[in-house]
């Protein structure tokens, strides 16, 4: 075990892809969670479809992008839990319009969506985990934050914007025993890149010198290490788990 049995969790994002089997990774660590979704349909689904695995979970569907919303949630977690130990941060979207194509909506609901919901989190829980004078907080960034992307340039700026966050707060937050990391994945099998085609996805595998494309498991294991004791001394870090892609 990794030191994260009876933790209390809460993910975000955690109805499908990378968050959904992160849910199910701390699970099987014995873990309490607490997932987030952007719709009450979608929570419930999933809260279903993890019953009929046998466990036993918690779910919400606040509005990230409304910090009262967020804060009245985490204080009902609190409130029956009595503690909050890990916040992750999975909720997000993606762009890929050009430049010219992309309105200032799209590029404020990029950022809204990926850098004030974030904020609001983490805002809401920090006072939780500085009682406690312990906690960690994670944040899903990506490969793009470092090596950038061909169009879509509100995703790559928002995932910056993640990494100088992490870092930051790291910094503000250690002498409470708070450690703050990102996740920076690479190419992952998320249900929109399963469902490319054949002649999409070798193109993909190619620039990966490991030779695949990242599993939604090889993303929650990174989150599962640093969550755990074994990472009780990394702060401030963006882990890339991308198989050494090349941009």
């Amino acid at each position: 075990m990794l030191g994260l049995e009876n933790k209390v969790v809460v993910i975000t994002g955690g109805t499908r892809g990378i968050g959904f089997e992160t849910v199910r990774a701390f699970l099987e660590q014995r873990a309490k969670v607490i997932l987030f979704g952007s719709r009450k349909e979608t929570v419930e689904e999933a809260l279903n479809k993890l019953a009929n695995e046998g466990y036993v979970v918690k779910g919400y569907y606040p509005d990230l992008s409304n910090y009262d919303e967020v804060a009245s949630t985490f204080a009902k977690i609190y409130q029956e839990e009595g503690r909050i130990d890990i916040l992750i941060n999975n909720a997000g979207i993606s762009a890929n319009k050009k430049i010219e194509e992309t309105t200032s909506l799209d590029f404020e609901k990029i950022m809204d969506i990926n850098v004030q919901s974030m904020f609001n989190t983490i805002k809401a829980v920090t006072p939780y985990m500085k009682e406690a004078h312990k906690g960690v907080i994670l944040n899903t960034s990506s490969i793009v934050s470092i090596y950038g992307q061909p169009s879509g340039v509100g995703y790559p700026a928002s995932k910056f914007a993640v990494n100088g966050l992490t870092k930051s707060l790291a910094r503000e937050l250690a002498p409470f025993q708070i450690r703050v990391n990102a996740v920076a994945p690479g190419i992952t099998k998320t249900d929109m890149v399963a469902s490319l085609p054949k002649e999409m996805i070798e193109p993909l595998i190619k620039t990966v010198p490991l030779g695949r494309i990242g599993e939604p498991r090889d993303i929650a294991n990174a989150f599962l290490f640093l969550a755990s004791d074994m990472a009780d001394y990394i702060t401030g870090v963006v882990l890339q788990v991308d198989g050494l892609a090349t941009n």
